[in-house]
């Protein structure tokens, strides 16, 4: 049976796409790692979409996932090797952005715009989504930490608008019944 470590990060240290290692709590595999937690979200949110037969869901969130692929690989790579990058394989491009985008302007049809902040949680699936979506800002965070720009902010920042989008899809037009009840005067 074939060995499932190398035992090089004992170190402390990881290795980089095309070459070179850096400490593990590095900004770039804080970035990386992120999108890593952000993928094993929707994987869960994608998870219960197939559960509920939500077959459109699942295809997005799947691509979306794949795409997260691209994302590591870029985040993975020292930003002096970046040039042996290849589009929409190892970098992520304008398009693939642009294809969020499209999905996010479809999601948003389908659902009339809150009036007020959304308290996340009408049902299972859109609580998954929410969460994800806000792994996902983390991982924007942290990778513009790590010096990124360009595409891959991008497209991390209009994932989170996407899966935010998603999420009130998956509420299904449901809204609080009920306001909170009000604080008494004094404790």
């Amino acid at each position: 049976m074939a060995r499932l470590w190398t035992g090089r990060g004992d170190d402390g240290t990881t290795g980089l796409l095309f070459g070179g290692r850096v400490p593990k709590d590095d900004p770039a595999p804080t970035a990386y790692g992120a999108v890593d937690e952000a993928q094993a979200a929707i994987g869960l949110a994608r998870a219960e979409a197939r559960d509920a037969n939500d077959a459109q869901l699942d295809e997005v969130l799947t691509a979306v996932e794949r795409d997260l692929w691209v994302l590591m690989a870029e985040l993975a790579t020292a930003l002096d090797n970046r040039h042996k990058l290849e589009d929409g394989s190892t970098r992520v491009t304008e398009a693939m952005v642009g294809r969020l985008e499209q999905w996010t302007t479809e999601a948003g049809a389908r659902f009339d715009p809150p009036k007020e902040f959304v308290l996340p949680g009408q049902n299972r699936q859109a609580a998954l989504i929410d969460v994800a979506r806000t792994v996902v800002r983390r991982a924007e965070r942290d990778a513009i930490a790590a010096g990124n720009t360009g595409p891959a902010i991008g497209y991390l920042n209009r994932l989170s608008s996407l899966l935010w989008a998603l999420a009130r899809v998956a509420e299904a037009g449901d809204t609080l019944k009920s306001k909170p009840p009000q604080q008494k005067g004094g404790t």
